[in-house]
């Protein structure tokens, strides 16, 4: 199972890229076929409805449309910003989901946040879910925040807290094996063609970009 893992930030020295990197590393130790994507690789403008209808999707959109698609789930760590989504992540999640078939429709996805804070980006979380459960991913129903984030990773960027450690790779554990049985099931050619046929009908009823 191909699963592809991001971290919503640029920064070189973002937390939530070292969080990243140790779900991935834990997502392959569990079976999965990791592709570790920088976000820098899907640099996008702002959505615009009218560079869209003139051009399409520019070159980090379609460059983000096409892993999705070439995976089976995703795990994406995200900042929270000001008790919600990253701007940057909403707005690949607008650009992505104007192609068609719709990328993120049937993707199951898990995802994590890492914050200075007491909270973890917990609430950041909260709100990360709707756009992507609006655009029909199956979000897994745990999501992992790392509080105090500054002061978790060891210096081989592990978790110092076992607690978390154990949660950590509890979750992940449960989150591959579930989209594996979900990848299984829609494996079969005729499965997945009936599937994308009924995923494609909720898509027609979107509405269209203003």
């Amino acid at each position: 199972m191909r699963v592809l893992a991001f971290a919503a930030s640029r920064r070189a020295s973002s937390l939530n890229r070292r969080l990243i990197h140790l779900a991935a590393e834990i997502a392959g130790a569990k079976g999965a076929d990791v592709d570790l994507a920088e976000f820098g690789e899907f640099e996008m403008p702002i959505y615009d409805g009218d560079v869209d209808h003139d051009s399409g999707l520019p070159r980090g959109a379609l460059e983000l449309k096409r892993r999705v698609i070439a995976a089976d789930a995703l795990i994406i760590a995200t900042p929270e910003y000001n008790y919600s989504i990253s701007g940057a992540l909403k707005n690949a999640v607008d650009w992505v989901s104007r192609a068609r078939p719709m990328p993120w429709r049937g993707k199951s996805l898990y995802l994590l946040s890492a914050s200075p804070s007491a909270m973890g980006g917990i609430r950041g979380l909260w709100q990360t879910r709707i756009p992507f459960e609006g655009c029909g991913a199956l979000v897994f129903p745990d999501m992992f925040a790392l509080p105090h984030a500054h002061e978790a990773f060891d210096e081989n960027g592990r978790l110092k807290d076992h607690a978390l450690a154990e949660r950590l790779e509890k979750e992940l554990s449960g989150f591959v094996r579930l989209a594996e049985a979900y990848a299984d099931v829609i494996a079969p050619p005729e499965r997945r063609s009936a599937i994308n046929k009924a995923l494609e009908e909720q898509t027609d009823i979107q509405p269209a970009a203003e």
